[in-house]
This record gives structure tokens, C-alpha cells and sequence, in this order.
């Protein structure tokens, strides 16, 4: 799979937006997207994401420059913190 020129790695964003939350998708669209992206207009929001599939369920992951950021918006909408660090290779491609 190829990717457009400029477009961010996943490594890349890992790099320069560490602090990730992962949310069910259930919790992170429709009707809870509007609310979210309002939510994150002033923070460090990075204007790519991830996305895994984990226990029957796709999750978003919200990933963040700011780790305070990242605590207001899980304090916020819930969802787990990721480590970007432990992030398996096949993630990063």
C-alpha cells in the first residue's frame, strides 16, 4: 500500500504525537464526532489517527503532541491510554 507524498507515517505521527487514547469506534463517531472535534480545537490534536481492531470491535486512537492534552481529552470521552512506543512493527508501516 502506498501513501500520498506528505502524507504522515504512522511512525511518524507516533513520533510527533506520543500521547494516544483509543476509543471504541462506537464512541468516536457519528453522532460523538462533532463534540470531539469542537472539544479539540485548541489541543494538540494530530490531524491523522490510528485504527486497530481488538476483541470484535474497531478502535480509533486520538493521538496527541501534548500529553496533558491527551489526559484532558480521556478525562473528557473516556477510552484507553496507548503507548506509541509498544505499538507492534507491523503497526508503523
Amino acid at each position: 500500500m502506498s501513501r500520498r507524498k506528505g502524507e504522515l507515517t504512522k511512525a511518524e505521527i507516533d513520533r510527533g504525537w506520543p500521547f494516544q487514547v483509543a476509543l471504541p469506534e462506537r464512541l468516536s463517531c457519528r453522532e460523538h464526532w462533532q463534540p470531539q472535534h469542537e472539544f479539540c480545537q485548541a489541543l494538540s490534536l494530530c490531524s491523522r489517527g490510528h485504527s486497530f481492531y481488538r476483541d470484535g470491535e474497531y478502535w480509533n486512537v486520538k493521538c496527541f503532541a501534548d500529553q496533558e492534552h491527551a489526559e484532558r481529552f480521556r478525562a473528557r470521552f473516556g477510552g484507553e491510554l496507548v503507548d506509541a512506543s509498544l505499538h507492534p512493527q507491523w503497526w508503523r508501516k
